[in-house]
């Protein structure tokens, strides 16, 4: 163990490595509770879901770990589940089924271009501005769902929204919920999110808003109803400019999420030498692995935890962290009983921190530059207002080369935006089709 995880040569032990492991998944147990209350408003079944989550979390966390020795765990990725749910099958359409058909191939082209070695090419063609733009606009739109959820926004004919009852209990324990939660994080706490949706639950139980759970540990949910579903399509469904999209968006929004999230943390950790990241394709190969595997099991895209600095913080140096991470994702698969109290208010508290740390990367772009503000500032603001991060980020990469060019600055926008720009021109043509 010492030899293969080396140890001695990351100066850690096998205890601190177990410390790291244990505090990495309370950080992120979160995604356990939250994802399969998102994919259910699909129609897919929430015990399946739940264990789809677990064991893609599992297997992805442990890949990371063994094949590239990092601290770093997997789990499915918020903002891409939202996507999964909201923009695709309920925005678009399109079926369930066919939706984790996209996921499975944005996994198959990241391990494609990460064999290739071709990530580099596509992380210069997109400028900076627009993946910090998708961050914050995808954080917007999960705290505007997390507000929904807790009942503190609602739907209004004449305003389009406003504000709901805050005297509802249910909407009362969502506010009492985020307060708690708020604290934590305030206070340092690594997994402040999910101590906040425990102490959540139990208020709600102690109330009557939420009823008790008939057990607390009981047998894993069968995965049959999302297994293999990702091939039991339509395949006729399969070739459209539509689910291009679909495709394109899940794997542009994984790809840079995860390579941001590795590089935080692996520099976090010391890894970084002359600003390159040892075992980068192992890494993101394992990420990618992780994303296809999700697929088959039945959940949105597996990705990286920016939740894993925790781990490190702990003191986590090898992938022997992930995989301790990796055996408490399987333990918990035995407590899907919980998932009755979890309820949309316990939840939303989490969606809406989750919304402020991304957006955090608003702070990073040049609103001084107008050509470059203007499509930071549509892809931002439309993912929330359309309901649709990948019209978001349709509108924001359309946009840029315009601006671009009439600023006479044509010559810095790579061939890949030009050639993206009609893709999502397509997407809007064949949109309603």
């Amino acid at each position: 163990m010492d030899r293969f995880f080396k140890f001695k040569e990351s100066g850690t032990t096998y205890r601190r490595e177990t410390v790291a492991g244990v505090t990495t998944f309370l950080a992120m147990a979160y995604i356990l509770f939250v994802n399969p209350l998102i994919l259910a408003d699909t129609g897919m079944d929430m015990g399946a879901v739940f264990t789809a989550t677990a064991l893609a979390a599992a297997l992805g966390t442990l890949i990371m770990g063994v094949v590239a020795n990092y601290p770093i765990a997997l789990a499915p990725g918020m903002g891409l589940n939202a996507f999964f749910a909201y923009s695709v099958v309920l925005g678009m359409g399109i079926d369930w089924q066919v939706a984790l058909f996209g996921v499975f191939m944005s996994g198959i082209i990241f391990i494609f271009i990460t064999v290739l070695r071709i990530r580099e090419l596509i992380i210069n063609a997109i400028p900076a501005e627009l993946k910090y733009a998708a961050a914050a606009g995808i954080g917007l739109f999960i705290a505007f769902i997390g507000l929904k959820n807790a009942g503190i926004v609602v739907p209004y004919e004449a305003t389009a929204v406003t504000l709901g009852d805050m005297m509802a209990g249910p909407t009362l324990l969502a506010v009492f919920g985020l307060v708690i939660t708020v604290i934590f994080m305030v206070r340092g706490y690594k997994g402040g999110i999910f101590y906040g949706m425990i102490i959540t639950s139990l208020a709600g139980i102690a109330t009557g808003i939420i009823g008790m759970p008939e057990q607390i540990v009981g047998s894993v949910p069968s995965l049959a109803p999302t297994f293999g579903q990702a091939f039991a399509i339509d395949w006729s469904s399969v070739f459209t400019i539509q689910l291009l999209v679909v495709i394109l968006t899940f794997l542009f929004v994984d790809f840079f999420d995860t390579a941001g999230t590795l590089y935080a943390v692996a520099n976090q950790a010391g890894f970084v030498k002359d600003n390159k990241l040892p075992r980068a394709s192992k890494a993101l190969l394992a990420d990618s692995s992780a994303t296809s595997i999700g697929a088959i099991l039945g959940t949105s895209t597996t990705t990286a935890y920016i939740e894993s600095s925790s781990g490190v913080a702990a003191g986590g140096r090898t992938g022997f962290t992930s995989v301790v991470t990796a055996g408490l994702f399987l333990i918990a698969l035995f407590f899907s009983p919980l998932l009755a109290v979890v309820t949309e208010q316990v939840t939303a508290p989490a969606l809406i921190i989750v919304g402020v740390l991304m957006a955090s990367s608003l702070g990073l772009i040049d609103w001084k530059k107008f050509e470059i503000a203007v499509p930071a500032f549509l892809t931002v603001v439309t993912m929330p207002l359309t309901y649709s991060i990948a019209t978001g980020i349709a509108l924001g990469f359309i946009m840029y080369p315009i601006t671009m060019l009439f600023k006479g600055r044509g010559k810095e926008v790579h061939p890949i935006m030009y050639g993206l720009f009609f893709v999502f021109i397509a997407y809007f043509m064949f949109l309603t089709e």
